[in-house]
C-alpha cells in the first residue's frame, strides 16, 4: 500500500511538473515571438508582413492555449499539437523575416519536448524543426545553401541530447528527494507514535515523572506529576525532611536540587505542616546522557508513599507500646529474682531453676530494649542522640571483651585480643560499647562451639578502625546486602534454635553512621565473617573535649 501510494504521488508530481514547464516555456516563447514581431514590423526588417502577423498570431494562440489548458484532464497528445503549432508559428516568422533570427526560437520547443518526454518525442520534434529550417532555406531564392543547413540541425540534435540528460538527472534528483521525504515522513510518524506511546505509559503510572533539560527547564511532565504539583500548591508548598519536623529551605527543595543537576535516590520528604493532612513522597533524580556521554538533562521521579509511611509508623508505635508495657513487669521480675537469688539458703536445684528464669528474663529484656530502640531510631525517624568526645577505643573494646568472656567460655570459644592497639576516635564511648557488644554477641551466638574470635582496633591518622572476625559458617553473597536491614535474619539462622530479632546490626549501623563513620561486613560462606567499623579519629568540626 505504501509503495502504491508513493508511485501515485510520484506520477502526480511528474504531471504537475510537465504542466508547469509547458506554461513557463510558452510564456517565454510567446513573449519572444510578440516582441520580435513588433520590432520586425516597426523597423521594417521583414519581407512578408502577412507571414509575420500569421506567425505572431499562431504564437499567441499557442501561449494562450498552454496557459488556459486544464493539463490534468486532457490527453498528453495535445502537447504534440502545441509543439507543432510552435514550430509552424516560428516557420512563418522565419519566412516573413528571414534575417531577424527567428529560426533560433526552434531550439525552445525542441528543448521542451526532449525535457518533458524524452528522446522518443524530442528526436521527432528536432527532425521536424530541422526539416522546416532546411526547407525554408532551400525554397528561398535569396538564400544560398551554406554550412548552416548542416550546423543548425546538429545544434538541435545537441540541444535534444543535453535536454534529455539534464531532464533525467533532474528526475533522478526529484525521485531521490521524494523518497527521502517519504522516509522522513515515515520516521516522523514512528517518532510521533513512540512519543504518544511513551506519553500514554507515563500517564498510566501513579508516580510523577518529570524530564528536565540541561538548563533545568521543564521539558515533559506526566499527569501524576501535574497532580503532585497541584497538591504541592494546595498545601502551600511547605516541605519537611524525613523526620516530618525539619523545614526544607526553598534552595534545598528536591526539584530545585534536580534543576541544579544534583543526583539523589529515594529521599523522603513531607508536604504540609505538622498536624495537617500532609503527604509523604520519595523523590529521585538521575542525570541523562547522550550517545557521546554528554549530560543532556535530568529525570525527576516523585512517588507518593504516604500510606506506606503511615503503616510503618503505626507498626512502630504498636511495637513500642507493647514493648514498653512488657518492660515494666520484666524489670520487676528481674528485681525479685535478684533478691531471691541472694538468699544463701536456696538449694542447688532451686537456684539453678531461678538462674534459668533470670537468664530468660534478661534475654527478653534485651529484646524489648532492641525493639524500643528500633522504633525510636528508625531510618526515617528521629536521629540517634550521641555525645562524642575523645575516646580510646582500645579500652572500649577490652571492656566489651571482658563482659563477653563468660558467654564465650560457656561455648568453649576463645577471644583473641592481640590485635587491639591504642586507637583514639571522636565518638560516644557508651554508644560504641553498644556496637562492640553487639558484634561480639553475634560472633558468640552464630559461630560454632569451640571456635575462635579475633578482635582488634587500630588507627591510620585519619580514621580509627574496629574489627571483629569469627570462623563461623559465614554469610552468603546474596544475603550480605540485606545484613543491616531491620528484622533481617538469614535463612541458615532461622533454621536453628539461636535466638535473635534482626535488630542488632541495624542499630549498630545507625550508631556508627551517626558518628560520621561506616560499618561493613565481608564474608565467604563456610569461612566466617569479618565486621569492620570505621570512625573519624578527629572531630570533623575541629572542636576538642
Amino acid at each position: 500500500m505504501v509503495l502504491v501510494g508513493y508511485e501515485e504521488r510520484r506520477a502526480r508530481v511528474v504531471e504537475t511538473g510537465r504542466a508547469r514547464i509547458a506554461v513557463s516555456i510558452h510564456l517565454l516563447l510567446g513573449t519572444l515571438i510578440l516582441l520580435g514581431s513588433l520590432l520586425a514590423l516597426l523597423i521594417g526588417e521583414y519581407r512578408s508582413p502577412v507571414a509575420v502577423v500569421i506567425g505572431a498570431t499562431l504564437g499567441f494562440i499557442a501561449t494562450t492555449g498552454a496557459v488556459a489548458m486544464p493539463w490534468d484532464r486532457l490527453p498528453r497528445s495535445l502537447t504534440a499539437v502545441l509543439a507543432i503549432l510552435d514550430i509552424v508559428a516560428i516557420g512563418f516568422l522565419r519566412v516573413g523575416a528571414p534575417v531577424s533570427g527567428f529560426g533560433l526560437l526552434w531550439v525552445i520547443p525542441v528543448m521542451w519536448m526532449a525535457w518533458s518526454f524524452g528522446l522518443a518525442v524530442g528526436i521527432p520534434t528536432a527532425l521536424v524543426a530541422s526539416a522546416s529550417y532546411v526547407a525554408i532555406n532551400l525554397i528561398d531564392p535569396e538564400q544560398q545553401p551554406n554550412l548552416s543547413l548542416l550546423m543548425f540541425p546538429l545544434l538541435l540534435a545537441g540541444t535534444t541530447a543535453v535536454s534529455h540528460v539534464m531532464a533525467r538527472r533532474a528526475e533522478a534528483q526529484r525521485d531521490l528527494l521524494q523518497r527521502q521525504s517519504l522516509a522522513l515522513r515515515r520516521t516522523a510518524e514512528r517518532a510521533r507514535q513512540q512519543e504518544q506511546l511513551v506519553t500514554d505509559v507515563l500517564d498510566a503510572v501513579d508516580f510523577g515523572v518529570l524530564r528536565l533539560g540541561a538548563d533545568g527547564s521543564i521539558d515533559v511532565a506526566n499527569q501524576a506529576f501535574t497532580r503532585f504539583q497541584r497538591l504541592h500548591d494546595d498545601l502551600g508548598g511547605a516541605t519537611y525532611a524525613a523526620d516530618g519536623l525539619t523545614p526544607v529551605p526553598a534552595t534545598y527543595h528536591p526539584l530545585a536540587r534536580a534543576q541544579r543537576g544534583e543526583v539523589f535516590d529515594a529521599e523522603l520528604f513531607w508536604l504540609g505542616s505538622p498536624g495537617e493532612d500532609r503527604r509523604s513522597f520519595k523523590v529521585s533524580a538521575r542525570r541523562l546522557h547522550d550517545t557521546r556521554g554528554g549530560e543532556v538533562g535530568t529525570i525527576f521521579v516523585v512517588e507518593d508513599v504516604t500510606a506506606e509511611q503511615l503503616a510503618l509508623r503505626a507498626r512502630e508505635d504498636l511495637i513500642a507500646s507493647v514493648s514498653h508495657e512488657l518492660r515494666t513487669p520484666l524489670t520487676s521480675i528481674l528485681g525479685y529474682l535478684d533478691l531471691v537469688l541472694e538468699d544463701e539458703t536456696l538449694d542447688t536445684a532451686t537456684r539453678r531453676r531461678l538462674e534459668i528464669a533470670q537468664h530468660g528474663a534478661d534475654r527478653l529484656l534485651e529484646l524489648v530494649a532492641d525493639i524500643l530502640a528500633a522504633a525510636a531510631e528508625s531510618r526515617d525517624g528521629v536521629a540517634l542522640t550521641i555525645d562524642p568526645a575523645r575516646v580510646e577505643l582500645g579500652e572500649v573494646v577490652r571492656a566489651a571483651v571482658e563482659a563477653a568472656l563468660p558467654r564465650a567460655t560457656e561455648r568453649q570459644m576463645t577471644i583473641d585480643t592481640t590485635g587491639v592497639e591504642r586507637a583514639e576516635a571522636w565518638a560516644d564511648a557508651h554508644r560504641m560499647r553498644q556496637v562492640v557488644d553487639n558484634l561480639l554477641s553475634n560472633a558468640i551466638k552464630y559461630a560454632a562451639e569451640g571456635g575462635m574470635i579475633w578482635v582488634g582496633c587500630t588507627s591510620d591518622g585519619l580514621h580509627s578502625w574496629i574489627a571483629v572476625r569469627d570462623d563461623g559458617p559465614g554469610i552468603s553473597q546474596d544475603e550480605l546486602p540485606r545484613l543491616f536491614d531491620r528484622y533481617f535474619r538469614s535463612d541458615a539462622v532461622r533454621k536453628t534454635a539461636t535466638h535473635g530479632n534482626g535488630l542488632g546490626l541495624a542499630i549498630s549501623r545507625d550508631i556508627v553512621r551517626a558518628h560520621g563513620g561506616e560499618i561493613t561486613a565481608r564474608s565467604v560462606l563456610g569461612e566466617g565473617a569479618t565486621f569492620l567499623v570505621r570512625l573519624p579519629e578527629h572531630n570533623p568540626k575541629g572542636e576538642s573535649r
